[in-house]
């Protein structure tokens, strides 16, 4: 048996690890964490340096510091695009995962909560489409929406994340485990309609899971690239992952952007992580609330 299997009996009854195990782990844990930490380090140093420094200095480590000015720089760029695409990327996070959230709740409280005909089959739909890379969904979607005449509009890109399968699946995760039956019942037996119920009742129980649905799908649709790439052809309708992008094709095209790319990186991560710090009380309560179910 090997020394990292082996386990000295603890005074409660228990295993307790090794020093080898622990020091193994801990290693593990810490190149873990260098490696997801090294992109946004290198993000951050990189938008301190100007265009030169950019490739003649060490890329990991401070050089000058022209922050400020790359800042400037972006905010400024073609009359302040860069402004314009954090306001679409706000909009569309917001009002998107606004309606997946209701929607998601609305279904997997259905789901949960009523029996009919087909329930498990419809369910085990749900569960599959969950299961579908949304950059497989992406040329299906243009395809539908320039049959209507919506592409290149707000709309096609909104409609498309309220429909969050994963969010339904979720949705009746969280409805099992947070609205009784008996509190129903008793909603019922006093007049409500199952409407009212769902919306004075329901809605209020599962709050903690709403808030988690929410943050799942502010993040994906604030990280979301293929879907806007696909509808929107407008600069002025861009979030900031594609303007970022039609920044790199112009530098690839043109001049030398990557300054400006690199620092507007940087700026677009902000409010994302400022929306996470936000809300991380409620991410860690929603999230025990569905390992537990």
């Amino acid at each position: 048996m090997s020394s990292v299997t082996k386990a000295a009996a603890a005074p409660g009854g228990g295993a307790r690890p090794t020093r080898r195990a622990v020091a193994l782990t801990t290693s593990l844990l810490v190149v873990f964490l260098l490696y997801s930490l090294a992109p946004t380090w290198f993000l951050l140093v990189a938008s301190t340096k100007n265009q030169t420094d950019l490739y003649s200095t060490f890329g990991l480590w401070f050089s000058s510091n022209h922050l400020a000015d790359n800042f400037q720089a972006v905010w400024s760029y073609h009359d302040g695009v860069f402004g314009r695409w954090i306001w679409n990327s706000v909009l569309y996070s917001t009002v998107g995962a606004a309606g997946s959230t209701l929607i998601s709740l609305a279904a997997g409280y259905g789901l949960a909560k009523f029996a009919f005909r087909g329930r498990g089959a419809l369910f085990a739909v749900i569960v599959g489409a969950s299961l579908l890379p949304s950059t497989l969904l992406a040329f299906p979607l243009y395809l539908v929406f320039a049959k209507i005449g919506l592409t290149n509009t707000v709309w096609a890109v909104l409609i498309p994340y309220f429909i969050n399968p994963f969010g339904v699946y979720l949705g009746k995760v969280y409805a099992d485990s947070s609205v009784p039956n008996e509190l129903m019942e008793a909603a019922r037996i006093d007049g409500a309609g199952e409407a009212r119920i769902f919306v004075s009742v329901a809605l209020r129980l599962m709050s903690t899971g709403g808030i988690t649905i929410f943050m799942l799908d502010f993040i994906n649709i604030w990280n979301n690239f293929f879907l806007p790439l696909f509808m929107l052809n407008g600069e002025r309708t861009f979030p900031v992952t594609l303007g970022l992008f039609s920044w790199v094709q112009q530098a690839q095209a043109s001049r030398d952007m990557n300054t400006l790319v690199l620092s507007g990186s940087l700026l677009s991560i902000i409010p994302l992580a400022v929306f996470m710090f936000a809300l991380q009380r409620y991410w860690r309560s929603g999230i025990l609330m569905g390992s537990l179910k």
